[in-house]
């Protein structure tokens, strides 16, 4: 096996990526179907509810009023992410799991929230948290999987590479969370 992982590693990292982006967009279709007309359906009170709602910005609904142009450019973004995030994927050494795993996650939710909005013009929010008076902006699952990705990146950039010694660049580093 190559020092980039199989063929078949690859794949079934693929797959994971696939299944994410699945239960994003069975549990938006079911939010659309369900949640669209209807009343809020509390989970938890104070805490929890699944409420439908329409993004048509980014993170936080910035950048909402960008109307068709702002529609086309977010998605172009997102495309071009996408195809990063995969190139990245598909690169990085077998033994550097974690990456893999967060390029995953990464992906699943730029393809979820890009699916959206290229077909409907917005995203479609679902998930609304709450804390006392605080109120944390409606999110989906393509939310919750691109937080996760950046996180767990964000988590082997700090803690888990280990330090490299000058001219090393075999993939033999542990930085793997087996």
């Amino acid at each position: 096996m190559s020092e980039h992982g199989g063929l078949l590693s690859k794949l079934i990292y693929f797959c994971v990526s696939i299944g994410l982006f699945a239960l994003d967009l069975g549990t938006k279709i079911w939010a659309r179907e369900i949640l669209r007309f209807g009343e809020s359906i509390t989970i938890i009170p104070r805490y929890l509810s699944f409420t439908y709602a329409e993004n048509t910005g980014v993170a936080f609904s910035q950048l909402s009023g960008g109307g068709e142009t702002g529609r086309w450019a977010l998605s172009a973004i997102a495309a071009v992410a996408a195809v990063l995030v995969i190139y990245f994927l598909w690169r990085t050494p077998a033994s550097l799991r974690l990456q893999r795993i967060a390029y995953n996650f990464l992906l699943a939710g730029i393809l979820g929230n890009l699916i959206n909005r290229a077909a409907f013009g917005f995203v479609i929010d679902w998930i609304d948290v709450q804390f006392g008076a605080w109120h944390y902006p409606t999110f989906n699952f393509a939310d919750i999987a691109i937080c996760t990705g950046a996180g767990l990146l964000i988590l082997d950039l700090m803690f888990v590479g280990k330090t490299k010694e000058p001219g090393k660049t075999s993939g033999s580093d542990v930085r793997s969370i087996d």
